[in-house]
């Protein structure tokens, strides 16, 4: 069974900066992609970046680009998110998630809180 587990979330100054972690376990994810995506309170959901397990190919959503960075330790099954330059409106709930490359996301994790104070 797929098990994602999220962690590195907190509360921030804006400016400031935090690295999400991501612990993906119970299969082989070769041909998998990564991704984050958050939500902030009364807002859906929306894609954050993401990546693949195997050529680590990114995206990034345009409100993040030259902020955040994604990026994969395959030997640790871990995939992280560096956030810097944290604004007030990052403020969401952060879920990491995975599925096929070119498919749908199939498993959530639980999500890890990101608090950015201005």
């Amino acid at each position: 069974q797929v098990q994602l587990v999220e962690s590195g979330g907190g509360l921030v100054q804006a400016g400031g900066s935090l690295r999400l972690s991501c612990v993906a376990s119970g299969r082989t994810f070769g041909s998998y992609r990564m991704g984050w995506f958050r939500q902030a309170p009364g807002k859906e959901r929306e894609f954050v970046s993401q990546i693949t397990w195997n050529l680590g190919a990114t995206n990034y959503a345009d409100s993040v680009k030259g902020r955040f960075t994604i990026s994969k330790d395959n030997a640790k099954n871990t995939v992280y998110l560096q956030m810097n330059n944290l604004k007030p409106e990052d403020t969401a709930v952060y879920y990491c998630a995975t599925g096929l490359s070119g498919g749908r996301y199939e498993y959530w994790g639980q999500g890890t809180q990101v608090t950015v104070s201005s």
